[in-house]
């Protein structure tokens, strides 16, 4: 069983030192444990230090392209090198390194797909009380969207199952923490949480620059990924509010039009058929967004095939160049007297 511990990094070469030297190096059950870095176009020594400290695996992106991509990248990595299980973690050291044998746990036993560790943030004292409620609430909003019990969303502290990973494939360019919940649910993947101690950082996140930030690009990407997996739903429930507020100018006319006053109040039939309309275009985008995701459906399905049938190919390969070619001794034939 091999573990491959996955560090997305973007000028990390201070914290990343000390996020390496806690990682563990055995944990019961699991037979290798190897480190992967993913430097994300960093300005600094984030590379080399990785180097220095015995990364097993560094991958480098030219430019900085975001934590998303930096974590899909750490994941196409992970399985190429034949993980098993694929643990996911933060460079600042936030996430107490002790506690990656327990989100591990569930998933070498089978129990999950998906373990993510919960810092428990209603009651975090390394968190400011404002952003202790705000991600109560917004963890509260995802697992109500993914279908989930998970209680800390935005956690990047997760261990996947080789199977999990494979199915996983992250699209938005932010953040891959509600996303991917958001899939696993649509997926029917399981999804565990566990409690899991925190460190103090000093230093403020590079993933955003202020909260507002923050709540503007996190609320888009919820919508976005909710949207992509539940087109149909979305569609239909905007077209029909747009409808029922469409409804009721259109009653408004009527009954002045009933009472012999309809002339004054056109304004209000004019008002309700366009909102109606508009309300019933949603509703018919809505059936073709939900064709068309069908149709991706389908094709992370064959993504998936794919991988499986590189997995075998790879074992093939591996158990072919293990097994040594047996060769006969055959005598050559005597020559003939005279």
């Amino acid at each position: 069983m091999k573990l491959i511990i996955q560090i997305p990094c973007y000028n990390e070469a201070e914290s990343l030192p000390e996020t390496l030297i806690a990682l563990p190096r055995k944990i019961e059950g699991i037979d290798e444990i190897e480190y992967l870095v993913i430097d994300d176009g960093s300005a600094d020594d984030t590379s080399g230090v990785a180097q220095r400290f015995g990364v097993h695996h560094i991958v480098r992106h030219r430019t900085n392209r975001g934590l998303a991509a930096a974590f899909k990248t750490g994941l196409n990595k992970a399985l190429a090198e034949g993980a098993d299980i694929i643990v996911n973690t933060d460079a600042d050291n936030q996430y107490d390194a002790r506690d990656i044998a327990t989100i591990v746990a569930p998933v070498l036993a089978g129990e999950a797909d998906i373990c993510i560790g919960d810092r428990q943030v209603a009651n975090n004292q390394h968190f400011g009380k404002f952003k202790r409620k705000l991600q109560v609430f917004g963890s509260h909003v995802v697992q109500r969207l993914s279908r989930t019990t998970v209680t800390d969303a935005v956690s990047g502290f997760r261990a996947f199952s080789r199977s999990a990973a494979q199915r996983i494939h992250i699209v938005s360019r932010f953040s891959y923490t509600t996303e991917m919940l958001i899939q696993a649910g649509r997926n029917r993947l399981s999804v565990k949480s566990v409690p899991v101690r925190t460190n103090s950082v000093e230093r403020p996140s590079r993933l955003f620059k202020s909260v507002p930030q923050f709540i503007t690009n996190q609320g888009i990407t919820i919508l976005r990924a909710y949207a992509m997996y539940n087109p149909l739903r979305v569609f239909v429930l905007a077209g029909g509010g747009l409808a029922v507020l469409g409804a009721l100018p259109i009653l408004r006319f009527l009954y002045f039009f009933a009472i012999g006053q309809g002339g004054g109040h056109v304004q209000s039939l004019i008002l309700g058929g366009t909102l109606l309309t508009l309300g019933t275009v949603a509703m018919m985008l809505g059936l073709i967004a939900d064709l068309i995701g069908r149709n991706r459906q389908l094709m992370e399905q064959m993504l998936e095939r794919v991988r499986v049938l590189e997995d075998s190919v790879a074992e093939n390969k591996a158990s072919e160049s293990n097994v040594t070619p047996l060769t006969e001794n055959v005598e050559p034939p005597a020559r003939r007297a005279g």
